[in-house]
C-alpha cells in the first residue's frame, strides 16, 4: 500500500509503555477515490508527507494522498470508529484519539495503546495520590496529548512512554456524569489548555489554572460552563466555546461573553443545549484562528463565523455550504483554512468563496 512510514513496530514496542494493549496488522484496507464519510468530519490533519487524515464521528479514520482515500476503522484495529483527533510523533507515526482509546499507525500497523476507556479508572490506573500526582505532571513542546475518555485527566505522549495525568484537585459544582471529560485541547505560547464539560485546566509546566462557573461568578440557575471548543490565539487570549451560553474571550485577567457583548445570544435562549435560530452565536464546537489573526467559530446551529478583530460575518448554505454545523476548522501547511461538516463534506475557504472539496 501506498502509505509507508519509517518506524517499525518492534521500535514502537520498545518505547511505548506498558500501556500497550494490541496490534493489528493491516491486509487490505479499503480504498475510494472520493471520501466516503456520511456522519460528520470531527478532525483534520495534515502530516509531515502533506497527506490529509479525516476523523469521523461514526466511521473511522481516512487518508488522502492525492489521488485516493485509505480508510481505517475498528476492522483495521482502531480503538473506536470516533476519532477525537489525529496527531503525528517526531518519527512519522500517526495517532488517534479515539472515543475509546488511543491508537497509533507506523504505516504498517495499528497498535492500541490503552485499556478501554470505558473500563473503570481504577481498574486501569490507580489514582494517585496529590504528591505523586504534581510529580508527574511536566510538558515539553514536542509532547502529543490526547483526552482520557470519561477519566478526569489526561494522557501525554513523550515520544517514549505514554503516561496518564490526573487533573489536579478541583471542585465539583454538579453531580452531572463525566462532568471533568476532555472536549477539546489547545497548546498556547507557554500553556497547554484542557477544555472540559464543566471547566478548563491550565497547565504552564509549573503550575495549574483552572476556570470554572465558580471563578466566572455564574448563578448556575442561569448559566453554565458546558465546553466544547478552546484556542489560545496568536495574541495570548483564550477562546471558550460553550454548548448553549455562547463563546468567552479570557485575554489577561478580564473573562466577557463575546457572544452577548455582540449580541449574539438571542433573547428567549434558555442557555442550554437547545436547538438556536440563525444569526446567533450560541453552540460553538470549533474555534481556529487564520494567518491574518482572524477568529474563525464553528456554531452547531447557525453556521461559520469569522472575526477579523473589529466585525463578524456569518457564513450559512446560502454561502455554498451543506449545512450549518461545522465539527472542525483546521489550518494546513499552506495556511488554508479545511472545513469538516456535520454531514461528511469538507470545505476549504479561499479568502472570498467556499469550495466543496469532497
Amino acid at each position: 500500500m501506498a502509505l509507508l512510514l519509517t518506524l517499525s513496530l518492534s521500535c514502537t514496542k520498545k518505547k511505548t509503555s506498558q500501556l500497550q494493549t494490541d496490534t493489528a496488522e493491516l491486509v487490505h484496507p479499503l480504498k475510494t477515490d472520493t471520501l466516503k464519510f456520511t456522519s460528520g468530519i470531527r478532525s483534520i490533519f495534515q502530516d509531515s508527507k502533506g497527506r490529509f487524515w479525516f476523523g469521523s464521528l461514526q466511521e473511522g479514520a481516512a487518508v488522502f494522498d492525492g489521488k485516493s482515500f485509505t480508510y481505517f476503522t475498528i476492522k483495521e484495529g482502531l480503538s473506536d470508529n470516533q476519532i477525537h483527533s489525529i496527531q503525528e510523533d517526531q518519527n512519522g507515526i500517526i495517532w488517534f484519539d479515539t472515543q475509546d482509546g488511543i491508537s497509533s499507525y507506523n504505516g504498517k500497523k495499528i497498535t492500541n495503546h490503552t485499556a478501554s476507556q470505558n473500563t473503570p479508572a481504577y481498574e486501569t490506573f490507580p489514582k494517585p495520590s496529590v504528591a505523586s500526582q504534581q510529580a508527574v505532571w511536566t510538558k515539553t513542546d514536542s509532547d502529543l496529548w490526547f483526552g482520557a475518555g470519561t477519566k478526569e485527566g489526561v494522557y501525554r505522549y513523550d515520544g517514549q512512554n505514554l503516561q496518564y495525568l490526573a487533573f489536579p484537585p478541583h471542585q465539583v459544582l454538579n453531580l452531572y456524569d463525566n462532568l471533568f471529560a476532555v472536549t477539546d485541547i489547545s497548546k498556547g505560547k507557554n500553556t497547554i489548555w484542557f477544555a472540559t464539560y464543566a471547566g478548563v485546566f491550565g497547565y504552564d509546566g509549573r503550575d495549574f489554572a483552572i476556570i470554572n462557573d465558580k471563578s466566572m461568578g455564574f448563578d448556575r440557575t442561569i448559566e453554565q460552563l458546558h465546553i466544547r471548543s478552546i484556542l489560545e490565539d496568536s495574541k495570548g487570549r483564550l477562546w471558550l466555546g460553550n454548548n448553549g451560553i455562547g463563546v468567552l474571550l479570557k485575554d489577561g485577567d478580564s473573562i466577557v461573553n463575546f457572544s452577548e457583548k455582540n449580541n449574539l445570544i438571542h433573547p428567549n435562549s434558555k442557555k442550554k443545549g437547545d436547538k438556536s435560530p440563525p444569526g446567533t452565536l450560541e453552540h460553538v464546537f470549533t474555534i481556529a484562528e487564520d494567518g491574518d489573526g482572524n477568529i474563525w467559530l464553528g456554531d452547531r446551529d447557525a453556521g461559520i463565523w469569522k472575526y477579523d478583530g473589529d466585525s463578524l460575518k456569518n457564513f450559512t448554505v446560502k454561502d455554498g455550504l451543506t449545512n450549518d454545523h461545522a465539527l472542525a476548522i483546521y489550518k494546513d501547511q499552506d495556511g488554508v483554512l479545511w472545513f469538516g461538516m456535520n454531514d461528511g463534506s469538507v470545505f476549504t475557504y479561499n479568502g472570498k468563496t467556499f469550495e466543496k472539496q469532497f
